[in-house]
């Protein structure tokens, strides 16, 4: 029986993970391959998810529950996924803030799926300007412990890729990776941009021919892990609007988003992500915020239409509820009584404590 790849893609929220894994599961179908996608988070009802099934790829969530905490669920949503795809690579993309993957995910994998799956290098990815402020004894815009966390997946990264480097000069970008070798020597380090595909070509060259994985395990302090997850709010929902009149949604979607940066800056609250998918049938929009910075961006294009479905995804720092009161204000100032609205499904919560199925001490050779 031949084995399938499973490639991990972590890395902290807003670091580019889903853009990267759209883009070379594009890359790998185009090629002939059969691509197979695990997504995971805290709670249903996730961007990313449905964004990738947009590229008719075969997509499974792991909701409710990290990777690590889940390892059993995580295991069958892979076969699961690797059976329908017939896929001969599944990724897989941890929860942004999530950490020690190679004890709890990678070492197990290889001790128990070594016949089914080979398991490739663990890929961290990094936004450049909070990798930045890591390096230099910063915090990245975030809460000590959220930057402990961050520090920590790279520590543990076989490979540490630098994304977005479209925001870069190459004089940067070259002492950027030079810095970021110094302080992890142990570690591959690369470079991606995305919307470009520079990078991307090396960076799959790695991950689909390589067998080193998880080399090392990290000294981690797992109540200053748990505290740099639980000092997030994070809010799951999909509200479906109608319109009297055929609307242009993209105005809709640039208004609500611009409401949500204003708040945010307003309470100076880090950010970790927010993502906003706008869906009108097979057209959509998508919104993000992301970095220390709050950065706004808004891609492709919903339409006109009397209908739409937006899916939302906020991490912030900030409690549950008071993330609840900001993006609830935020969509009734955006809506301004022109639509009519329909909860489809919401929740907002803290992370609990994490507490792995496994937890290896030593690297399975």
């Amino acid at each position: 029986m031949n084995r399938t790849r499973i490639i991990l893609v972590g890395g902290f929220l807003g670091s580019g993970k889903t853009t990267l894994i759209w883009k070379v599961a594009g890359r790998l179908m185009a090629s002939g391959k059969h691509v197979g996608l695990v997504t995971n988070d805290q709670a249903p009802e996730l961007v990313d998810s449905e964004l990738l099934r947009r590229q008719q790829l075969s997509v499974s969530e792991v909701a409710g529950s990290c990777f690590c905490c889940n390892f059993n669920g995580f295991t069958e949503v892979v076969k699961t996924v690797r059976d329908e795809a017939k896929a001969d690579i599944v990724m897989a993309e941890p929860v942004g803030s999530c950490a020690d993957l190679s004890a709890t995910i990678l070492q197990p994998l290889k001790k128990y799926w070594n016949t089914e799956l080979e398991v490739s290098p663990l890929t961290v990815l990094a936004d450049p300007s909070r990798l930045e402020s890591i390096l230099h004894s910063g915090k990245g815009g975030l809460h000590e412990d959220a930057a402990y966390i961050f520090r920590k997946q790279l520590e543990e990264a076989d490979i540490i890729v630098i994304t977005k480097t479209d925001t870069l000069t190459p004089e940067h970008l070259a002492q950027l990776k030079s810095d970021t070798k110094n302080a992890f020597p142990k570690s591959c380090v690369m470079s991606v941009c995305a919307l470009s595909g520079e990078g991307i070509d090396e960076w799959l060259e790695e991950v689909t021919t390589k067998t080193e994985a998880g080399t090392r395990l990290l000294d981690i302090d797992y109540d200053r892990y748990a505290n740099g997850e639980a000092v997030l709010g994070w809010l799951n929902g999909t509200i479906s609007l109608s319109s009297p009149q055929p609307e242009e949604w993209d105005g809709f979607l640039n208004t609500l988003m611009l409401q949500l940066n204003g708040a945010f800056e307003r309470e100076a609250l880090p950010v970790g992500h927010v993502k906003v998918i706008a869906e009108n049938g097979k057209q959509y929009s998508i919104g993000n915020i992301t970095g220390a910075d709050r950065k706004l961006t808004l891609r492709e294009g919903a339409g006109k239409s009397t209908n739409l479905r937006l899916i939302i995804n906020a991490r912030v720092e900030c409690s549950p509820e008071h993330l609840d009161h900001l993006v609830r204000d935020a969509l009734i100032q955006s809506i301004n009584g022109r639509y009519y609205e329909k909860v489809n499904a919401w929740r907002y919560l803290q992370p609990g404590r994490p507490n792995p199925t496994h937890r290896f001490d030593s690297v399975v050779k």
